[in-house]
């Protein structure tokens, strides 16, 4: 049975604004999705009937509370076929990679090699020269393709003695390249490396096993994923997590504290120091529940027919280039408009309802590999539909009347 988006769409009422008079055409979701009433109404309800602090309480409200937040835990794991114990709640995939990072650094020696890619996101970067300024690491960059690919050749030669992580992007933000991460594991392991996916894209559209690929960290943010802001998802390995030492102190995160000395909590209670993100874990909870509830697969397919048609739309188009044409690559477009900053083109775009992001996307490094200062991004998510992508199409080309 085909994917029904227009029936899925009654379950987000934001899908019901209208901007500048126009319908809200959403074509941002790689950047926020918007969230279905299920979580609205799961985050409402935690406050509304049992909201309070969790694991130390011993009243009927912490216990309830413990249990909805301890029952999101199980829900994520169980999400990407790992352990609960496996599973560490931070305030985003941001966070979550830092935490690594920061935890690695404690055994990194200068000229220790870290293995990244030319199209990485800013938060899976930032951290990495942290330990190259503050460690004397060695970062190496993966080579992007004309089309938006990892240059596997160039990464297997990157890989050597030296090599301690290799850390890449599951699915670009900005190029929609879908990367083969059960084989980039796989050389990264032979080199004697770990290994750490950022998912946040690829959570959103496809099935992911953490097992399968043989990550050691997968991190991944809710908010992307028809959640609430605010948290986000650490897996690691259980080995690797017990081997890293704790990220912040506080509450929770210990186990006996006096004047003289301090112990610490096992994994994941170590990482989660302080009152936790409860609410936003009871959200990702149900946003959990609501997105296996659909045909995963037929979401995909539905993403990419409107990704395609808007291809066909514009064919043509001599006045546009479009940036990452990899094979099976998800279904984001980016793009500039000749004559055009992306900035104009998002700002009369959104005169005609239609949502699209613009600038650099937090991927300066993959913006300097194809010249560029800036593009725009459409990013088309499960709740849109063939009379938007058509909308979309119309309104660019509009858009670039203004600058014809």
């Amino acid at each position: 049975m085909a994917f029904d988006a227009e029936a899925i769409r009654a379950d987000f009422p934001i899908l019901l604004r209208h901007v500048h008079g126009k319908p809200l055409v959403y074509l941002d979701s790689a950047a926020s999705a918007q969230k279905p009433r299920a979580v609205i109404e799961a985050m409402s309800r935690a406050m509304e009937h049992s909201y309070a602090n969790v694991h130390r309480g011993l009243h009927t409200l912490a216990n309830e509370t413990t249990e909805a937040y301890e029952g999101a835990r199980a829900k994520a794991a169980a999400f990407i076929g790992a352990e609960p114990s496996e599973i560490v709640f931070t305030k985003g995939g941001t966070e979550a990679i830092n935490l690594v990072a920061s935890g690695l650094g404690r055994f990194l020696q200068p000229g220790d090699e870290i293995v990244l890619s030319e199209m990485e996101h800013h938060a899976n970067i930032v951290p990495w020269h942290f330990l190259r300024e503050r460690h004397g690491v060695v970062l190496k960059w993966v080579r992007v393709t004309d089309d938006g690919q990892l240059d596997l050749e160039h990464f297997q030669s990157l890989l050597g003695p030296r090599t301690r992580v290799v850390a890449l992007s599951h699915m670009s933000n900005v190029l929609g390249t879908i990367n083969d991460a059960k084989d980039l594991a796989r050389m990264a392991h032979e080199a004697g490396a770990l290994v750490l996916f950022d998912g946040c894209q690829a959570i959103v559209h496809k099935q992911v096993d953490v097992k399968d690929i043989d990550a050691d960290f997968y991190v991944f943010s809710a908010h992307k994923l028809y959640g609430p802001t605010g948290i986000g998802v650490l897996y690691g390995k259980a080995d690797k997590l017990a081997a890293l030492p704790p990220y912040q102190g506080g509450g929770e995160m210990i186990g006996v504290v006096s004047k003289d000395e301090i112990t610490y909590a096992d994994p994941p209670h170590r990482f989660e120091a302080g009152t936790p993100p409860i609410l936003e874990a009871i959200g990702l909870g149900a946003a959990i529940d609501w997105i296996s509830a659909l045909d995963r697969r037929a979401v995909a397919e539905h993403e990419h027919r409107l990704y395609a048609r808007v291809r066909e739309g514009l064919a043509g188009a001599n006045w546009l280039k479009v940036v990452g044409e990899a094979p099976g690559k998800g279904a984001i477009l980016s793009f500039m408009v000749d004559g055009a900053h992306a900035h104009d083109v998002a700002q009369i775009l959104d005169r005609y309802g239609v949502a699209v992001r613009a600038g650099t996307h937090c991927a300066e490094p993959l913006m300097r590999r194809f010249g560029l200062t800036s593009s725009a991004r459409a990013s088309f998510a499960l709740y849109n539909t063939e009379e938007e992508a058509d909308a979309f199409v119309d309104a660019l080309k509009k858009t670039q009347a203004f600058f014809a």
